[in-house]
């Protein structure tokens, strides 16, 4: 879920939910059957990232979700062990 309050125009929530279903399409292999739901929690600064397509926000929200995936997908979470995000 890409919040209005964190991405204020359409197109910069679009390619955000692209770049979820490209890397999430990467990880699929190593990830456990279930729905996943990945939610935006924080802002993409507007004065940072002037271009909703511009390769430094691609960048940006892709090694997060690396991240993220990389974490949901590792053993001791599918095992019982720590949950994601604390």
């Amino acid at each position: 879920m890409v919040p209005k309050r964190w991405a204020k125009r359409a197109v910069t929530r679009n390619s955000i939910k692209r770049q979820i279903y490209s890397v999430s399409a990467d990880f699929e292999p190593h990830l456990s059957r279930a729905a996943h739901v990945i939610r935006l929690r924080a802002g993409f600064d507007r004065k940072q990232f002037i271009s909703a397509t511009s390769e430094l926000l691609c960048a940006a929200v892709r090694l997060e979700l690396q991240q993220l995936l990389a974490r949901a997908s590792s053993p001791s979470l599918k095992s019982g062990g720590a949950k994601a995000g604390t």
